[in-house]
């Protein structure tokens, strides 16, 4: 499903989607020394786009499993960006800790066998930002196709994942609980409609009521080593 998902028509979208997940891995690594990035799944380059326009880091990496996203960042032409390469969704060709952090952003969802992949990363990296969309409900057996649409075969909470981090041998360091940014909400619902007001109520009161924040985030992004 993922040979052709790519393309000029959809660059809009996942700019503005990178944006957050751009700031949260700046969050949650502002304090370590980070000179060699691989991003795993790195989707149609945008996260590295930008974390190469705010000189996070002197070397990039990208490793996807689609076609057509590897043709999105070669046009990019990111700074920095010494290596592509096409892999199996699982096997990564590269040398143990070869690099200092891996990111990999809303991939595990769509991973039949997670473990698997999590034990390649763990592997190849010393530390790790790993991110996945918060998507469970107690309704979440009824939006399967929904799900299934967009190639999203896994389910977390934030604490299933860190569940299943744990049980892979990874250490948590650091972790956010996020909200959608404002561009990303705006982008995805006419402004005024009625999923924009839903949408903004429960933002305001996630906010307000941070605890919250800790059960249902949009997203969950951790540092892990």
């Amino acid at each position: 499903m993922y040979d052709s998902q790519y393309s000029d028509n959809t660059e809009e979208w996942r700019k503005i989607g990178a944006i957050g997940k751009v700031q949260n891995i700046i969050d949650l690594t502002k304090d370590l020394e980070i000179n060699k990035i691989i991003d795993i799944g790195a989707g149609d380059g945008n996260v590295l786009s930008l974390l190469s326009e705010n000189n996070y880091c002197s070397e990039f990496t990208a490793v996807e499993i689609s076609d057509s996203a590897i043709i999105q960042i070669k046009k990019k032409k990111i700074p920095g960006l010494i290596e592509i390469k096409q892999f199996d969704g699982y096997n990564l060709p590269f040398k143990d800790k070869q690099f200092d952090l891996a990111i990999c952003t809303h991939v595990i969802e769509h991973v039949e066998h997670p473990r698997k992949l999590l034990k390649e990363i763990k592997r190849i990296s010393k530390k790790q930002v790993f991110e996945v969309p918060i998507d469970f409900s107690f309704q979440v057996d009824k939006k399967f196709k929904h799900f299934n649409s967009y190639g999203h075969i896994n389910i977390f909470t934030p604490g299933l994942f860190n569940f299943l981090l744990y049980t892979e041998g990874f250490k948590i360091l650091n972790n956010k609980y996020a909200l959608y940014n404002k561009e990303v909400v705006c982008f995805s619902n006419k402004k005024l409609s009625i999923n924009y007001l839903k949408t903004m109520i429960k933002r305001f009161v996630l906010k307000t009521i941070p605890p919250l924040m800790r059960i249902k985030p949009n997203t969950y992004t951790v540092l892990t080593e």
